[in-house]
C-alpha cells in the first residue's frame, strides 16, 4: 500500500485534533468572560487562583494586582457603576473570600454590579468539616449580602454559571453576586469542542423595562398640581446613562433639581435650576418631589421628620423595583422601569401647555440659594492658619473647576460633608464616595477602579481616618503608575486630634493619631511624589503639579486639629454617655 494510499485528507486530520485536543476551567473561565466582553480583573493572587490570574494576563485580560482584596472589591465595584458592566474582583478562599466579602455588600447596597469570584475548598469536605486549607462555607456566607449566589461544579457548567452571574448582576436593580470555584473545578479538563460549545454569550443582559402608560399619566396629573415642584436626583440616576433625557426633563419642566452627592455633575452644580445650595429648604418647602434613581433611606431622613418640613409632600418615584415603593412613606405615582424610559415618557408628556413652576418658588429658591451661596463664599474667603476644611477645599475647588474631567473621590466625617458642599462637579459620574452605607474605607479601591477604567486623572480627597483603611494601596496605584493624586486632610486623628486621655495616662485618646505625620512620605517609598502642604497656596501648587504630571503623587494637608466635629453631620447617630463620675 502506497503513502498516498492511506495518506487522510487534511481536513479529517485537522478535525481528529481538534476533537482529541482538550482545555481546563482555567481557561474556560477565562474564555467566558472574555466572550462576554469582561477584559479587566482586580484582584490578589494566592492558591488556588494564582494560575487564573496569569493565565488572564497571558489571555490579554488585564488583572489589576491589590494588597488587600476590600480594596479590589471596590475597584470593581465602582467599574462596574462606571461602565454598566460587572467588574470582577477575584480572590482566594476563606479570609480572602471574607476580606472582599465587605465590598461586595457594598456595592450590593449601592446597586454597583459586581462579581465576587472566590476559590474554595471542596464541597464534600466543607459539608463533612473535615477541617481543609481554608475551609468555609462560602457560598451560604455570601448569600445575605448579595443579589445572587451561585456554585459551579463542573467544567462544562462554568460558562453557564459565569452568564447568570453577569445577568444577576446587572439585569433590574444592579447589584453584587458571587461566584464559588472549587480548587478543583479549576484543573478539571474537558474536550474542547464541548467546551467551546458550553459558552454562553449574555444577550440582552439588562432589557429596558417601560412604564405602564398609566403610570406615567398618573404621575405627570401629580406634578402639573403641585405648587412647589422638586426633582431629586439619586445615584441611579447617573447610573443609568440617561443624561440626555433627564437634562431635558429638568429643563423643559423648569422644575428647579438637587442631587445628592454621586449624582452631582449629571448637570453641572453651576446649572441654574440647581438647588444645591438651598437643599434643606427645599426638602421643606416642596410640596411634590419628583425621585429619579433616589431612595428614602437615611440620607433623605427617610422622607419624614424635621428634614421634610411640615408641608404635606406628594412623591412621583422612578424606580425600576416595585418592592422600593412605599419604602418608609406612601407614594402617590410610582413609575416601574428602567430609568431612560420612564424619563423619555415624561418627557413625551410635557407639552406646550404643561403649567411650568409658579415665579414665587422659583423666586424663593434663587433667594435661598444666593444667600446661602454668599454665607459660603464668606467662610471660604477666610485664611486661618493652619488651614480649616474650608480654605483647604477653596483651593482644590478653584483647581479642579479648570478641569472638569478629572475623577473625583471622597470620604472622611468633615473632608466629606464640606467636600460635598464646596466641590462642583460638572460631568456625570465623576464622583464617588462613601454611598449608601456611608462606609470609610473606599478611597483608594474606588481611585484605582476609576483610574484603571477612564484612563483619566483621579483626585481623591481623604481624611486621615478614613485614609488608613486603605493606605497601603499606594504601592498598587505606583505599581500601575495610575494618575491618582491623593490628599489627605490631616489634622491628627478621627474627627480632631485634640482629644485627651482624661486618666493622664501614656495612652492617647481613642481619636488621636501620631501628631505630625507625614503621610506624603508613605508614597515616596514607593517611587511616587510627596508634596506637604500647610497653606492653601501651597496646596495648589502642589495639586496643579500633581495633575500636570499624570504620576502618583499624595499630599499631605495640614489641617487645623481642632477644626473638625464629631462625626461630621451624623452627630444624631452617635450616643452621647450620660455617665457622669
Amino acid at each position: 500500500m502506497s503513502t498516498v494510499e492511506i495518506a487522510r485528507p487534511a481536513a479529517a486530520t485537522a478535525q481528529e485534533s481538534e476533537q482529541a485536543a482538550t482545555t481546563d476551567g482555567f481557561h474556560l473561565v477565562i474564555d467566558a468572560l472574555k466572550l462576554n466582553d469582561i477584559d479587566t480583573i482586580f484582584g490578589l493572587v494566592g492558591i488556588p487562583i494564582t494560575d487564573l490570574a496569569r493565565l488572564a494576563q497571558a489571555e490579554g485580560m488585564r488583572f489589576i494586582g491589590f494588597r488587600h482584596e476590600q480594596n479590589a472589591g471596590n475597584a470593581a465595584a465602582i467599574h462596574g457603576y462606571m461602565t454598566q458592566k460587572p467588574g470582577i474582583c477575584l480572590t482566594v478562599s476563606a479570609p480572602g473570600f471574607l476580606n472582599g466579602l465587605t465590598a461586595l455588600a457594598n456595592a450590593t447596597t449601592n446597586c454597583f454590579p459586581m462579581i465576587l469570584i472566590s476559590g474554595s475548598s471542596e464541597r464534600e469536605i466543607v459539608d463533612l468539616q473535615q477541617g481543609d486549607y481554608e475551609e468555609m462555607d462560602q457560598l451560604n456566607a455570601a448569600k445575605p449580602y448579595a443579589k445572587a449566589a451561585y456554585r459551579v461544579l463542573h467544567a462544562e457548567d462554568i460558562g453557564i454559571g459565569i452568564a447568570r452571574a453577569i445577568r444577576a448582576a446587572v439585569s433590574g436593580r444592579p447589584g453584587g453576586v458571587y461566584l464559588d470555584l472549587p480548587a478543583k473545578l479549576l484543573a478539571q479538563t474537558i474536550d474542547a469542542v464541548k467546551a467551546k460549545q458550553s459558552l454562553v454569550k449574555v444577550v440582552d443582559a439588562a432589557p429596558r423595562q417601560l412604564p405602564a402608560p398609566d403610570s406615567v399619566k398618573r404621575a405627570l396629573d401629580v406634578i402639573k398640581g403641585a405648587k412647589r415642584p422638586l426633582i431629586l436626583l439619586g445615584k441611579g440616576a447617573a447610573y443609568a446613562q440617561a443624561d440626555k433625557q433627564i437634562r431635558e426633563l429638568v429643563e423643559k419642566s423648569g422644575i428647579p433639581y438637587l442631587p445628592m452627592s454621586m449624582a452631582k455633575g449629571l448637570l453641572p452644580d453651576t446649572h441654574a435650576q440647581s438647588a444645591s445650595a438651598a437643599r434643606s429648604f427645599v426638602l421643606q418647602e416642596a410640596d411634590c418631589v419628583v425621585l429619579i434613581g433616589a431612595r428614602l433611606n437615611w440620607l433623605l431622613a427617610h422622607g419624614k421628620g424635621k428634614t421634610w418640613g411640615a408641608a404635606p409632600k406628594r412623591f412621583v418615584q422612578i424606580d425600576i423595583a416595585p418592592t422600593e415603593i412605599d419604602s418608609n412613606v406612601a407614594i402617590e405615582a410610582p413609575l416601574i422601569g428602567d430609568i431612560g424610559s420612564c424619563v423619555t415618557e415624561l418627557v413625551a408628556g410635557i407639552d406646550a401647555n404643561f403649567p411650568k413652576p409658579p415665579s414665587e418658588w422659583i423666586a424663593a429658591v434663587t433667594e435661598k440659594k444666593n444667600k446661602n451661596l454668599e454665607k459660603m463664599a464668606a467662610t471660604l474667603a477666610k485664611n486661618p492658619s493652619p488651614m480649616s476644611f474650608h480654605s483647604a477645599l477653596r483651593a482644590i475647588r478653584d483647581v479642579l473647576k479648570t478641569r472638569p474631567d478629572i475623577n473625583v473621590v471622597n470620604e472622611g466625617a468633615n473632608t466629606l460633608d464640606y467636600a460635598r458642599a464646596v466641590i462642583d462637579m460638572y460631568e456625570p459620574r465623576r464622583r464617588f464616595d462613601s454611598g449608601t452605607w456611608g462606609i470609610m474605607g473606599i478611597g483608594m479601591g474606588f481611585a484605582i477602579g476609576a483610574a484603571v477604567t477612564s484612563g483619566t486623572q483621579v483626585v481623591a480627597i481623604e481624611g486621615d481616618s478614613a485614609f488608613g483603611f486603605s493606605g497601603m494601596e499606594l504601592e498598587t496605584i505606583c505599581r500601575y503608575d495610575l494618575p491618582v493624586c491623593t490628599i489627605v486632610f490631616n489634622n491628627n486623628g478621627v474627627y480632631k486630634g485634640t482629644d485627651v486621655n482624661p486618666t493622664g495616662g501614656k495612652d492617647l485618646a481613642p481619636t488621636v493619631f501620631v501628631k505630625g505625620a507625614r503621610y506624603d512620605k508613605m508614597i515616596e517609598a514607593f517611587g511616587g511624589v510627596g508634596f506637604n502642604a500647610t497653606t492653601p497656596e501651597e496646596l495648589t501648587q502642589a495639586l496643579q503639579e500633581a495633575i500636570k504630571s499624570g504620576k502618583p503623587t499624595l499630599i499631605n494637608a495640614v489641617i487645623d486639629e481642632a477644626a473638625g466635629t464629631e462625626s461630621g453631620r451624623l452627630t444624631n447617630l452617635n450616643p452621647q454617655s450620660g455617665v457622669k463620675k
